[in-house]
């Protein structure tokens, strides 16, 4: 399988490790790289908009896109389903433009069995240990044990896949400046590298 002349970056986590904040920035000093929207079904936050970071859909409507082969990879989480639309990531990789795009690492795995490795990298943002991550999910908002619990089962899953990651980024309690320091020196270097 030949590659194509763009790049998709995927940006794994585990849920509070900084990744949302990491991309903000990103997409604030590079309007050049391709951010493609996500779709969810689960209901939107206050803030959000749809078409913005997710098309919120139904999940009859979920099922019909998956049906008809319109996702790239799609996966479960907390009780929802996400997924990545193909059309919003082959045209741009054919195109020759850096994509960022977040998953989850069960979505980075399929995305990985479908497209030509010289055309992927992951960057694997790591947030320390279990104990630091419950304090940040429980400070955003309001949490049942259960689904906490079910956090830390998918934060353990996560952590397996670091090792599998191109690049590592710390992001621990405290110290998002070098975390974003190093995350902005990943992509002007692959920036450099697609020009």
């Amino acid at each position: 399988m030949a590659g194509y002349p763009g790049m998709l970056v995927l940006v794994v986590g585990t849920s509070g490790s900084g990744k949302g904040a990491l991309m903000k920035r990103a997409r604030e000093l590079h309007p050049e790289i391709v951010f493609p929207v996500s779709c969810t079904t689960r209901a939107m936050r206050p803030g959000e908009m749809d078409g913005e970071a997710y098309h919120f859909i139904t999940e009859d409507e979920f099922t019909r896109r998956i049906e008809g082969g319109e996702f790239l990879e799609w996966a479960s989480y907390g009780g929802y389903r996400y997924g990545t639309l193909a059309s919003e990531i082959l045209p741009a990789l054919e195109a020759g433009k850096l994509i960022l795009r977040e998953v989850e690492v069960q979505g980075a795995r399929s995305i990985r069995k479908l497209l030509p490795a010289e055309s992927i990298a992951v960057i694997y943002i790591h947030a320390g240990p279990w104990e630091h991550l419950e304090r940040r999910i429980r400070g955003r908002a309001p949490i049942s044990e259960e689904d906490l619990a079910a956090r830390q089962r998918h934060y353990e899953d996560e952590q397996s896949f670091k090792a599998e990651a191109t690049y590592v980024v710390d992001n621990p309690d405290g110290k998002f400046k070098e975390a974003d320091e190093a995350f902005e020196s990943i992509i002007t270097g692959l920036l450099a590298d697609a020009r």
